[in-house]
């Protein structure tokens, strides 16, 4: 795993991806209601966070996620498919069912889980496909 095979603008645009997904995911035209009312807040209680601080970080995140599933798929014979799949195994395998454990404890609603599993599974699993595609 030498990171500098790692194909970098692979990378970029998988982690923009997953804030594009993001931004989608929990907006009012997906999931953002549902996410508001399970964490019951307000659009007035959104608008009082530091926004360039909130999406900043969130790009950071994304892009770590992104770098850390390239350098899992960092091999020549990756695919499209196999870096789906392994986007897939850990959006599931790792991310949502750490959302599901930390949920139970927090008493977190079923709901509230899977709005948030199910963005990384997505998120993660279209990561992969990006990086593995752009070989």
């Amino acid at each position: 795993m030498d990171p500098s095979t790692l194909n970098i603008p692979a990378v970029l645009v998988a982690a923009v991806l997953s804030f594009v997904i993001g931004g989608m995911w929990y907006s009012p035209l997906l999931f953002g209601k549902a996410w508001m009312q399970e964490n019951n807040l307000t659009e007035a209680e959104l608008q009082q966070g530091n926004s360039a601080r909130i999406f900043g970080f969130a790009f950071l995140w994304s892009l770590v996620m992104a770098f850390n599933l390239g350098m899992f798929l960092n091999d020549p014979g990756t695919t499209a498919s196999w870096g789906a799949i392994a986007g897939f195994l850990a959006g599931f395998g790792w991310v949502a069912m750490g959302i599901f454990i930390i949920g139970l404890f927090e008493r977190r609603s079923t709901r509230y889980m899977l709005i948030n599993a199910a963005y990384m599974v997505v998120s993660l699993t279209l990561m992969g496909l990006v990086i593995g595609w752009w070989r």
